[in-house]
């Protein structure tokens, strides 16, 4: 279980993370929120707290070309998260399913409106995602 956990705990940190400098940060905010109001509510203000200035440290370090900043904040909230699920393993089903719905596009519906014109001898290839043309 304990692999299991810092699996788990690993991808909330990067999901976290990620979703710092997003326009779902209100519901990723909220989800992580209610998981430790469930088992420690006299906490939920501190981790708000923790939250916010994570938001706040990375859109900032972004501004300034900082790269390295996602990886650090992941891997704080990696180990908030892995210390939460150690103590409380009951939480894991109610975190996986909170990722799930936070995953980064997972509602986001991409409309991708293609238009080419060719004239004469020359070629279009379009393609709505990978494309590998060889000129043989």
């Amino acid at each position: 279980m304990d692999s299991e956990i810092a699996l788990l705990a690993g991808t909330a940190g990067t999901t976290i993370a990620t979703l710092l400098a997003t326009d779902a940060w209100s519901g990723a905010r909220n989800g992580v929120l209610a998981l430790w109001r469930r088992v420690r509510p006299d906490d939920e203000e501190q981790v708000a707290v923790q939250l916010d200035t994570s938001r706040r440290d990375l859109l900032d370090a972004r501004s300034d070309g900082d790269e390295e900043a996602e990886r650090e904040v992941a891997m704080e909230w990696r180990g908030r998260v892995r210390r939460l699920l150690v103590a409380h393993p009951e939480l894991a089903a109610e975190l996986r399913s909170l990722l799930t719905e936070l995953a980064p596009g997972a509602s986001t519906t991409v409309t991708v409106t293609q238009r080419a014109t060719a004239s004469g001898s020359s070629r279009v290839y379009q393609a709505g995602r990978d494309l590998t043309v060889d000129q043989a």
